[in-house]
């Protein structure tokens, strides 16, 4: 079975190529590679089970070229950053939505088995209820959030009109190595960064706020466990931990494997956060019969490991 990963040089996409190629696959990566790399593919080529074509989900030509060499797509390129969809709104639905549209008919016109969309549980905005169900009202509070949605709908839509197979997955706060350090990244990435360098993590807010963190490679077995199950077609489904933790406890867990004080710097809420967050997940345990595995502070220990060969 042969299987595009768009977005598959990035952080999420890489770990999807790599859980192929382990389970059997042929994968092909389409990737603009704005934030994917090919150092993040270097394991997965190795194998010769991996090719890669430098291309943009914007540009339908080369898309569909791509998506009619293989049998099914999963479709993660997207841009994600709360912070830059306020500031940016336009370039968000150009890339996540039009990008998703793009996908949706290409993968009509070159006959795809199955196509497995990436979400975000951006797309809940803030909870009226916990935890958080896949049948919880969609109340964005970003253009990013506003955009998964979007991308959703036409998905559901194309599915129904088109006969399309699709998988929509929701994930929570993915954190691992390879994700970006910059300033748009996520609160882990930015807490390892500081504490490495010596200094004070900022924490927005006052870091009662919990999210549902998930480790990247527990997300990259969800989303081929999906690609597999055909209870799943036509359902939105969550992919998260299950459990909540506060900055704050977030903060103490990496000091202490890095066995340095847990101070950090407090700032205003940002625009477009949330309070809390964390996600009922016995859809996924029930459709594509999966739970991660990898507890927070291992989830940590390995994600450190890795940033402290790369800062």
């Amino acid at each position: 079975m042969s299987v595009m990963v768009t977005g598959g040089a990035g952080f999420i996409g890489s770990f999807v190529v790599e859980e192929l190629v382990n389970q059997g696959y042929k994968a092909m990566v389409y990737d603009n590679f704005a934030s994917g790399s090919y150092e993040n593919l270097k394991g997965a080529l190795r194998t010769g089970s991996v090719k890669v074509v430098e291309g943009d989900v914007r540009d339908y030509k080369a898309l569909l070229k791509c998506i009619s060499e293989v049998e099914e797509v999963v479709h993660l390129a997207s841009l994600i950053s709360v912070d830059e969809s306020i500031e940016r709104p336009e370039l968000y639905f150009e890339v996540n939505v039009m990008g998703t549209l793009n996908a949706l008919k290409a993968s009509i016109e070159a006959k795809i088995k199955k196509l497995v969309y990436v979400s975000s549980a951006a797309v809940y905005g803030e909870p009226v209820k916990l935890p958080i169900s896949e049948d919880h009202p969609l109340r964005p509070m970003s253009p990013y959030g506003a955009s998964k949605i979007a991308a959703e709908a036409l998905c559901f839509s194309y599915s129904k009109t088109h006969g399309l197979p699709i998988v929509i997955l929701r994930p929570f706060n993915v954190y691992g190595p390879r994700q970006q350090v910059s300033h748009y990244s996520g609160v882990i990435t930015k807490f390892i960064k500081a504490l490495l360098r010596g200094e004070e993590p900022v924490i927005y807010g006052d870091g009662e706020q919990t999210r549902d963190f998930i480790y990247v490679e527990d997300v990259a077995k969800a989303i081929v466990k999906a690609l597999e199950s055909n209870s799943a077609i036509g359902e939105a489904i969550n992919i998260a931990y299950g459990a909540p933790t506060s900055i704050k406890e977030l903060l103490r867990i990496i000091a202490e494997i890095l066995s340095v004080k847990p101070k950090a710097r407090f700032a205003p809420p940002r625009k477009g956060d949330i309070r809390n967050s964390y996600a009922d997940i016995s859809k996924m345990s029930r459709l594509l019969r999966f739970k991660p595995t990898t507890i927070l502070s291992q989830g940590l220990s390995k994600t450190i490991n890795y940033f402290k060969e790369k800062l």
